[in-house]
C-alpha cells in the first residue's frame, strides 16, 4: 500500500523503542527465560474446555508476536513458537497501566515470554490471560507479511529464517527431516551397524564418478579435496572388522545445480559384511518402511526397463556406433561425445528415471557403469547392482561390492579413476563379501514430503549470485 511505511523507516522507529527501553532500565535482550512448556502442551492440556470455560491452570510459554488486535484496557496478541500458535489477552486490571503499555508498545516480530491463567474465549479459542510479560528480544525489522506468508522464493532460500518465521508448513518440513535421519540412525543401530566417521578432507578423492572441490592444506602444503562419496574409507572399516558400519553426513561435488542437485548434499551410506545386493535391497526396503516410505517396491532389471520403454536392448548393441545408432533411429539424442556407457546413462536418465515415480528397485548394470560392483554371478557383462527410484527420480544405489584388488585396480584405471593406493592395500588384506548402499537424504525427504526442488528441503542451499 502506498502508505505503508518503508522499511528504513519501521527500522528507525523499531530502533528508537530499543533505545528507549534500556534508557527506562530494560534489558531488551535478557539472559534467559526457564521453565517455559511448548505451546502444543498448553493447548493439549485444555483440549476440552468450553466457550467461556476459566481455569486456575498457570503456563509459562514463550515465542514471537504474530498478530496483535485490540487497544486500550484489553488486547490480544497471537504468540507462535515451533509447536503452534496460542492467543494472549491482556487486560489492564491485570498488567497494571505500565504493563499494558508496554504490551501495546510491543512491535510484530518480538520475542515475549508470558505467564498466563488459561481460559476458552467466548468464541473458543483457547487463550492465556496474560499475569506478567517479558520482553526477550527486540525485532528491529518487521517480519514477513502475515497475510499470504512468504512467497519470492529467492528470499525463501536466502533468508530461511524468513521463510521459517513466516510458513508454519516449512518448520514443520525440517522437523519432519530431522525424524526421518533419526529413524535411520534407530533402524540401522538397531540392526547391529555402528556408527563412524571417516575424512571429509580427503588427499585422494572417489567412491564415484564426479568433480570435487578442492582447496589446500597449509599444514601439509598440499591440495586436498572435499570428499564425493564416504564409500572406500567405510570399505577399509570392513577389512578392519567391523562388518557393519554406516555414515551419515556431507558430501561435495563440484557440478551443476538443478532441482535435484545441490553441490552439498547429505548422504547415508552402509556396508555390511557377507551380505549381497539381494540381502541389501530386502534391508533396505525395511529401512524404507521405517522411515514412512512403505508399501511394495517394484522390481525391474536395467535392460528390460531400456527395452521396454524405448525399443533399444543395450546389450545386443555393445558397441558405441551401433548404440548410437540404435537411438537415432528412434529419434532419441545420441550426443557424438559420448561412450557406450554415457549413451546407457543417457537412455535411464532421460526415458526410464522419469517413468519410476513409485517405489521401484532397478536391477543388474552394465559393467561399464559400475566400477565398484562385483560381476553377475549368472549374466555375463552385467553387474550385482541396484538403483532405488521414487517420485520419478533415483534416491539410492546399491552393490554387492567388487573385493578382488587386481579387478578394482583394474576397473578403476579402465574408467579413468585415480588409483588410491590405500584402498587398494585394503582390498589386499581381504575384504569379505560385502553388500553396501547409498541413500540421498536431501531426495529422500523430497519424496516424503512431496517436494519438487532439492532446494526445498535444504535449510540452507547453493544460489546464484
Amino acid at each position: 500500500m502506498g502508505d505503508e511505511p518503508a522499511p528504513a523507516d519501521i527500522f528507525a522507529v523499531r530502533r528508537r523503542k530499543l533505545e528507549a527501553l534500556r534508557a527506562a532500565g530494560i534489558d531488551p535482550f535478557p539472559h534467559e527465560f526457564q521453565g517455559v512448556e511448548p505451546i502444543a502442551a498448553a493447548r493439549a492440556a485444555h483440549a476440552g474446555l468450553s466457550p467461556g470455560e476459566e481455569t486456575g491452570a498457570l503456563h509459562r510459554v514463550a515465542g514471537r508476536l504474530a498478530a496483535r488486535r485490540g487497544q486500550g484496557k484489553m488486547a490480544f496478541v497471537d504468540l507462535v513458537d515451533r509447536s503452534g500458535r496460542i492467543q494472549l489477552q491482556g487486560r489492564v486490571d491485570e498488567l497494571g497501566e505500565e504493563g499494558m503499555e508496554r504490551l501495546l508498545a510491543l512491535d510484530l516480530g518480538d520475542l515475549v515470554g508470558v505467564d498466563g491463567l488459561a481460559f476458552c474465549s467466548r468464541r473458543g479459542e483457547l487463550t492465556l490471560r496474560v499475569r506478567s510479560l517479558a520482553l526477550l528480544a527486540k525485532s528491529l525489522r518487521p517480519p514477513p507479511e502475515k497475510h499470504h506468508g512468504l512467497q519470492d522464493v529467492e528470499t525463501r532460500f536466502r533468508h530461511r529464517e524468513l521463510d521459517l518465521i513466516a510458513n508454519e508448513e516449512v518448520r514443520e518440513l525440517f522437523v519432519l527431516r530431522a525424524r526421518v535421519i533419526s529413524s535411520i540412525r534407530r533402524f540401522l543401530d538397531g540392526e547391529g551397524f555402528v556408527e563412524v566417521e571417516t575424512p571429509v578432507l580427503q588427499p585422494l578423492y572417489g567412491g564415484a564418478l564426479a568433480r570435487p572441490f578442492t582447496t589446500h592444506f597449509n599444514a601439509l602444503d598440499r591440495d586436498f579435496y572435499l570428499r564425493i562419496a564416504t564409500e572406500l574409507y567405510l570399505k577399509r572399516l570392513i577389512v578392519g572388522g567391523l562388518e557393519r558400519v554406516y555414515e551419515l553426513g556431507k558430501d561435495f561435488r563440484n557440478e551443476g545445480l538443478s532441482p535435484k542437485h545441490n553441490p552439498e548434499f547429505t548422504m547415508l551410506e552402509y556396508y555390511e559384511a557377507y551380505a549381497d545386493y539381494l540381502a541389501v535391497a530386502d534391508r533396505f526396503e525395511r529401512l524404507m518402511a521405517a522411515v514412512g516410505l512403505d508399501g511394495s517396491w517394484r522390481r525391474e532389471t536395467l535392460v528390460a526397463a531400456i527395452r521396454e520403454r524405448t525399443g533399444i536392448d543395450v546389450m545386443a548393441h555393445h558397441d558405441r556406433d551401433a548404440l548410437a545408432a540404435q537411438m537415432r533411429s528412434r529419434g532419441l539424442e545420441a550426443p557424438r561425445e559420448d561412450s557406450w556407457a554415457e549413451l546407457v546413462d543417457e537412455l535411464v536418465s532421460k526415458h526410464v528415471e522419469p517413468t519410476l515415480v513409485e517405489p521401484t528397485l532397478l536391477l543388474d548394470y552394465p559393467v561399464e557403469l559400475s566400477p565398484f560392483a562385483k560381476r553377475h554371478r549368472s549374466e555375463p557383462g552385467l553387474v550385482e547392482r541396484f538403483e532405488a527410484y521414487a517420485g520419478g527420480m533415483e534416491i539410492a544405489n546399491a552393490f554387492s561390492e567388487l573385493n578382488d584388488p587386481d579387478e578394482q585396480r583394474a576397473r578403476l584405471r579402465d574408467a579413468g579413476q585415480p588409483p588410491d593406493e590405500s584402498f587398494l592395500q585394503a582390498l589386499e588384506q581381504g575384504m569379505p563379501p560385502t553388500g553396501g548402499l547409498g541413500l540421498g537424504i536431501d531426495r529422500l525427504v523430497m519424496v516424503l514430503a512431496g517436494r519438487p526442488s532439492i532446494r526445498e528441503v535444504v535449510l540452507f542451499p547453493a544460489m546464484r549470485d
